[in-house]
């Protein structure tokens, strides 16, 4: 995944709690087999409805979406995070998270930022107000602004380094590429190898 150390943006507030995965990405677009276009079946059901919100063209390109509380509850698919990345978010901010939706953004690249209620709300009433505001989410630091908003959010240590550095499950393990090469090379000969591709 690709390293993130500041995600700046217009923002869209989804002002609803309790958003689950499901409507997210409803389950009629798990049988996709790609990782990719899943940004069509983003919230895919609400969309029919012409009052919804990413159908408001004043917050058309945003990359911010900004929630209530419980985001991402529900049942554990990482097509949740895909979907909100196809459709192009960087980051989502809400009040509190699904345990397993956020471990699967910070494995994909996607911040969650967790605020209390009261800066979730400022933020919603501010980009409800002025479509036209930034928000901008530092991981570095930890903090959130958007206009007179000023916060700060937590992120644990390893997951702020996994995200500033780009490291997936794989780039996590590509770190101790040495060790693993050095744990090869003196394996018993009579021991089961991985075999690599001769050169062409």
């Amino acid at each position: 995944m690709k390293p993130v150390e500041v995600v700046s943006g217009r923002g869209v507030p989804l002002d609803r709690s309790d958003v689950d995965t499901d409507q997210i990405i409803p389950s009629d677009w798990l049988k996709r087999v790609e990782r990719t276009g899943f940004g069509k079946g983003l919230f895919a059901e609400w969309r029919d409805d012409r009052a919804f919100i990413l159908n408001d063209p004043s917050y058309a390109g945003a990359t911010v979406l900004v929630a209530a509380s419980n985001f991402g509850t529900g049942s554990s698919r990482e097509h949740a995070v895909w979907a909100l990345m196809d459709y192009g978010f960087a980051a989502v901010v809400a009040s509190s998270f699904g345990d397993i939706f956020r471990n699967n953004c910070t494995k994909q690249g996607l911040v969650p930022v967790e605020v209390s209620e009261e800066v979730d709300r400022a933020i919603l009433d501010a980009i409800g107000a002025d479509p036209s505001l930034l928000v901008t989410v530092d991981v570095a630091r930890g903090t959130v602004e958007c206009g007179d908003v000023h916060a700060s959010f937590t992120l644990d240590e390893f997951t702020r380094q996994r995200l500033l550095h780009g490291w997936d499950d794989i780039g996590l393990t590509l770190r101790h590429e040495h060790d693993i090469a050095a744990f090869e090379t003196a394996r018993a000969s009579w021991l089961p190898t991985v075999a690599t591709a001769e050169p062409t």
